[in-house]
């Protein structure tokens, strides 16, 4: 990546994606330490050899202030400052965080490995209510949904007519025409 190609306003753009990841009431102008390692991580800031894990929530520590949990963009400004000679080596400070400023760049959190409900055949051949029999066929309609208490319990009809009459609420209209 050539240098001077990662302006201040993209890095803190990506602060700011990263800094709101996972929380909702965060504002994005400070990130705690998980977002920061999440970031490192999402990032290749953290390539397993010259910066690991943790020495990134070793800097995190250093550049916090005493009592608090988060860092501001200045404060992360100054990590990665700490960080750039130790992921370049070899490099000029200028130069090495200038890379490690290409690398934030453009990038947002990634959601890799976030689980997923499972269809698996068994379950879809347990829930398929079109081969329920007996008593369970009638707890469902034709299209599958279920009737509720309606389809559990056989409740009772308290209209006042016997059960196979088939004028029930006819009463009324036959008084009214006398």
């Amino acid at each position: 990546m050539a240098e001077g190609l990662a302006s201040p306003a993209d890095v803190e753009t990506s602060f700011q994606k990263f800094a709101v990841h996972g929380d909702t009431k965060a504002t994005g102008k400070e990130m705690n330490g998980k977002n920061f390692a999440k970031l490192c991580k999402d990032c290749h800031i953290i390539d397993g050899k010259n910066v690991t894990s943790t020495d990134v929530d070793i800097i995190f520590s250093k550049v916090k202030a005493k009592s608090a949990r988060v860092i501001t963009f200045e404060q992360f400004k100054q990590a990665l400052a700490e960080l750039a000679p130790k992921r370049f080596k070899g490099r000029s400070q200028e130069e090495a965080l200038q890379q490690l400023y290409g690398l934030l760049v453009g990038k947002e959190p990634a959601n890799v490995g976030i689980t997923k409900a499972v269809k698996a055949a068994a379950v879809d051949r347990l829930t398929n209510t079109t081969k329920y029999t007996g008593s369970h066929k009638e707890r469902f309609d034709e299209s599958g949904k279920g009737k509720g208490k309606a389809g559990r319990e056989d409740i009772p009809d308290t209209s006042g007519y016997v059960a196979a009459y088939k004028g029930s609420g006819t009463y009324d209209d036959k008084v009214k025409e006398s």
